[in-house]
């Protein structure tokens, strides 16, 4: 069984610790854990880890977050991945900081990456983690915020919340979605 894992985020050192990164932050995390690495390739950061007889596959879209739909069709067609065994991981506003929400479909929601993966993927059915950011902005301030860094005293908590989201990923790797949805969906 192969799996392919897309974190959702920026490239460049000015947006490594923003909102809007959550998903390349959850990535690094789960590698730094398990000893796998990632390199430049073809419009992505990849990694391969082999868990529990699980073949996972991930890529940190290097197209921006608006374009990363490119990256996503060009890796689950090189290797051959069903869009069933793709799961998106991308920041929330609608959730509370840290909470985390898999589902199996859904709309974009205003998402211009997860727009651009649907467009390029013609279905909304592709399985997606929300991680939540939180909403504690002003009107009309929603890009500043999520492009703004996580508070250094909030980054504690932020670290537990990303291993989380990490066991969750394996989770859907190895358990299957209801499973990963029933033990950690919040």
């Amino acid at each position: 069984m192969k799996y392919l894992i897309v974190g959702l985020g920026n490239i460049g050192p000015e947006y490594a610790f923003t909102r809007h990164n959550v998903g390349f932050m959850v990535l690094d995390r789960l590698a730094a854990q398990h000893g796998f690495t990632f390199s430049m390739q073809k419009l992505a950061y990849t990694a391969e880890f082999k868990h529990k007889g699980r073949q996972i596959y991930f890529i940190k879209p290097t197209t921006y977050m608006n374009l990363s739909g490119k990256a996503v069709r060009y890796y689950m067609d090189a290797w051959k991945i069903p869009v069933e065994n793709i799961l998106v991981i991308t920041d929330e506003i609608q959730l509370p900081q840290g909470k985390i929400r898999i589902k199996p479909k859904g709309s974009n929601g205003g998402h211009n990456g997860l727009r651009n993966i649907e467009e390029l993927l013609g279905t909304q059915e592709y399985c997606r983690l929300r991680f939540g950011v939180g909403s504690d902005f002003p009107r009309g301030q929603q890009v500043k915020y999520v492009l703004s860094n996580f508070p250094e005293k909030e980054f504690e908590e932020l670290l537990i919340d990303l291993d989380r989201a990490g066991d969750a990923i394996l989770s859907f790797c190895t358990l299957g979605l209801q499973n990963a949805m029933n033990n950690f969906n919040q």
